[in-house]
């Protein structure tokens, strides 16, 4: 069966942000998961080109909005390569192929006479593509989210029979599983209860967007358009693409993974137009939390704005990439504190298992001839079981996209390694000649304990895995099971190792 994750598909207003880098990385690690519990994965990603506030933002820097698109769009690209995401299709909805995918569905829904001509009157957020509640009606009203006045729209649309599907939607997500986390869902399910209203798909006077093909002067409403981008996404490379082919091609989604901002177009507008068109709806949704720099919600009025790029140049992948996945409950809003960063950073990686790993390959380089020590199969039977419960514990987290608690597992496994090492104190033993058959356990197990370590950091942190199998002589094997390497007792005996050299560099304090 092949496993569909998605990340929303970014506006190209401007280039990513800690937040947009934060929902990517999640589906990174969830998707390099799937991959290696043996899964055929296919991870979208991609941007978000048409809407009004593309074209201003546009407008406002002087430049045509393809012009603009192909600017931020190639950012986006460039950014996700740097953060070492292994994305399978990277989708813009400015491209010919997608269009030719929403003008299928269009057709598809029209057919079921789910679309027709009205009036849209209300208060519209630009920054959300979205009609707002106004209850004053007053100019003044801002956006909660952006802050913004909203703007006033009187204007003929298309509208799409959303009510049609009350009790569909109301079936949908009351699935339990559905929607995730439990307090995203309850408000979904509430705004449910008060009745569905059906919304338009179109606008008029707005240039930059698809063409409604038989209405003059209307352009598709960008999330209408947007949303597709996960189904066309599918047959992206296909020199005729087609909606059956799309859908034939795994359809649908086992997981969008978006901010809880836009829960409500993914949780039901997306799943009764899906269903309009013939389409199963996605499997699960879950809607993470907003991010915060030191308590404060970051803006650019603020100019407390973490800029990624930066991050990733003086910190590395690494250290970001264990914060953001380590630290903050999926689904929970979270807070980059700089100093609770660079802590949690030197004090499990740097310190507890990056330490572990170079004092030890330095003591079986010393005492073994560089190599690991041989110890006539006289593995260790407490360690075997402390490590195949954790494994056990750790598949039961991802299988629940509980990243966090997978890495602070993964943590306090070896946390007890190096409370293992330090109780035995195989220094203090190879002194004595007779002991040294209790060293040679001593340090294989430790060695052992690492390797899986590291086999369990690869969703989470390829690169340090990466580093660490390099480090224990290249032991992890692409063409075996990831998860039959996972068994106590796979490190070879007698494995060369290479000159012990740090994995990852303490962070200082700014």
């Amino acid at each position: 069966m092949t496993y569909i994750i998605t990340t929303p598909l970014y506006y190209v207003n401007d280039k990513p942000h800690l937040g947009s880098v934060y929902t990517t990385l999640i589906c990174d690690s969830i998707a390099r998961y799937n991959r290696l519990m043996g899964k055929e994965v296919i991870f979208i990603t991609g941007v978000d080109e048409h809407g009004l506030k593309i074209q201003r933002t546009a407008s406002q820097k002087g430049i045509p909005p393809d012009q603009h698109c192909d600017e931020i769009s190639s950012i986006f690209y460039k950014n996700w390569k740097q953060w070492n995401i292994s994305f399978s299709s990277f989708i813009r909805t400015s491209s010919i192929n997608h269009k030719k995918i929403v003008y299928e569905f269009y057709n598809r829904v029209k057919k079921t006479g789910d679309i027709y001509i009205g009036i849209q009157k209300g208060w519209y957020c630009v920054g959300c593509e979205e009609f707002k509640d106004n209850p004053d009606n007053s100019p003044e009203t801002l956006c909660p989210i952006h802050r913004k006045k909203l703007e006033y729209k009187n204007e003929e649309n298309l509208f799409f029979r959303l009510s049609k599907y009350q009790k569909q939607i109301e079936n949908i997500v009351n699935k339990e599983g559905f929607i995730e986390p439990k307090e995203r869902r309850n408000e979904i399910i509430s705004f449910v209860k008060k009745g569905l209203k059906d919304f338009s798909i179109s606008r008029t006077n707005l240039t930059w967007g698809i063409p409604v093909p038989d209405k003059s002067d209307h352009t598709f409403y960008v999330w209408f358009d947007a949303l597709l981008g996960y189904v066309s996404a599918l047959s992206l490379n296909e020199d005729d693409p087609s909606l059956t082919k799309s859908i034939s091609s795994g359809w649908p989604a086992s997981l969008h993974l978006i901010g809880k901002d836009i829960l409500r177009f993914h949780a039901i507008y997306w799943p009764a137009m899906l269903l309009s068109a013939g389409m199963a709806p996605p499997t699960k949704i879950i809607g993470h939390g907003f991010l915060t720099r030191e308590g404060q919600k970051m803006g650019k009025s603020l100019g407390n704005v973490l800029d990624p790029d930066l991050l990733l140049e003086k910190y590395g992948e690494d250290a970001v990439r264990w914060f953001l996945l380590k630290d903050i409950l999926l689904g929970s809003d979270g807070d980059f504190q700089h100093k609770r960063f660079v802590d949690i950073v030197n004090n499990d990686l740097a310190n507890t298992i990056g330490n572990l790993l170079n004092r030890t390959t330095s003591m079986s380089c010393k005492w073994f001839n560089k190599s690991v020590p041989d110890i006539s199969n006289n593995k260790e039977v407490i360690l075997s079981e402390l490590s195949k419960k954790m494994i056990k514990e750790y598949i039961n987290y991802f299988n629940n996209n509980q990243l966090d608690l997978a890495s602070n597992l993964v943590l306090n496994y070896a946390i007890k390694i190096n409370l293992y090492l330090n109780e035995n104190e195989p220094w203090s033993l190879i002194k004595n000649d007779e002991s040294i058959d209790e060293v040679k356990i001593i340090i294989y197990n430790v060695l052992e304990s690492i390797r899986i370590i590291g086999l369990l950091l690869n969703p989470l942190l390829p690169n340090l895995s990466n580093k660490i199998d390099n480090q224990l002589g290249k032991l992890y094997k692409k063409d075996q099971p990831w998860i039959n390497q996972l068994e106590w007792g796979l490190t070879p005996e007698g494995n060369e190792l290479p000159s012990p050299i740090p994995i990852i560099t303490k962070l200082e304090y700014e």
